[in-house]
């Protein structure tokens, strides 16, 4: 059975993103094809990128960085969830992600969004290009919020029925292609230069 992370996007007091994000793995722990597991990158305490050499030596030297590295390479494949700060994801996660290459690479992932006027859509898009760089095999099924209807004053999140039959989709697409994904990763190893 694959192993997929439904990853928080926001780390900010007063967020409505784990709200989101326990919707995701509640209604995915209701599928019984893959094991899904919250992550909040909240809980690793990452601050901006301290390591001395860049991931791709994978020669990491802070434990911050190590416990994050061994979580994230546990996984077949992941769900992000992620806010729309100005047009892009969150800093918080783009700081998550780019302390790791090897890590994700040769999986696949889904995005659950949300945002005002475009529901998240632009945040999802500039991850796309970074899952690109990251050989991650993004599907195109994904959840756009919005913080005008699917949240009640903006802090409640109530989400339709439709979400959820997008929701499916996506993960459905999340689940098979990290499935496919296995024997590629297996034949491939990765090895810091």
């Amino acid at each position: 059975m694959v192993k997929i992370a439904i990853i928080t996007g926001s780390t900010r007091p007063g967020r409505v993103n784990e709200q989101v994000a326990k919707w995701v793995v509640e209604k995915a722990k209701e599928r019984q094809d893959a094991a899904y597991e919250l992550v909040d990158i909240a809980d690793y305490n990452l601050p901006l990128f301290d390591e001395p050499l860049s991931p791709f030596w994978k020669k990491y030297a802070h434990e911050h960085t190590k416990r994050w590295s061994e979580k994230i390479d546990s996984f077949d494949g992941y769900v992000f969830v992620t806010p729309e700060y100005n047009h892009s994801t969150s800093g918080a996660l783009k700081n998550a992600i780019d302390y790791l290459y090897y890590e994700w690479g040769n999986k696949a992932a889904g995005f659950v969004s949300y945002g005002g006027s475009a529901s998240g859509t632009r945040a999802v898009e500039h991850l796309r290009l970074i899952m690109g760089e990251l050989l991650v095999a993004d599907v195109r099924a994904q959840v756009a919020l919005s913080l005008f209807t699917d949240f009640e004053e903006f802090t409640v999140f109530k989400p339709t029925a439709e979400h959820q039959k997008q929701l499916n989709l996506m993960l459905d697409q999340v689940t098979a292609w990290s499935a496919a994904l296995q024997p590629v990763r297996a034949a491939l190893v990765f090895e810091a230069v």
